[in-house]
């Protein structure tokens, strides 16, 4: 899994007052989101063709 991008823990730190509160349903991880988003803007893959690591494709639209 080392060809794929995590955000560090200390850029999540200073991004954590930008996401949203949980309203309901538990959030899927804020870091794991934003991984995939950059992973995705990088390689210019499509949403549904990254790593299932990265979680699913319909969470990234619905964000």
């Amino acid at each position: 899994m080392s060809d794929f991008y995590w955000s560090p823990n200390e850029q999540m730190a200073r991004l954590k007052p930008y996401f949203s509160k949980s309203l309901g349903k538990p959030r899927v991880d804020d870091q794991q989101v934003l991984s995939r988003v950059i992973f995705v803007n990088r390689s210019g893959w499509r949403w549904r063709d990254a790593p299932k690591e990265y979680g699913r494709h319909k969470t990234l639209y619905n964000r």
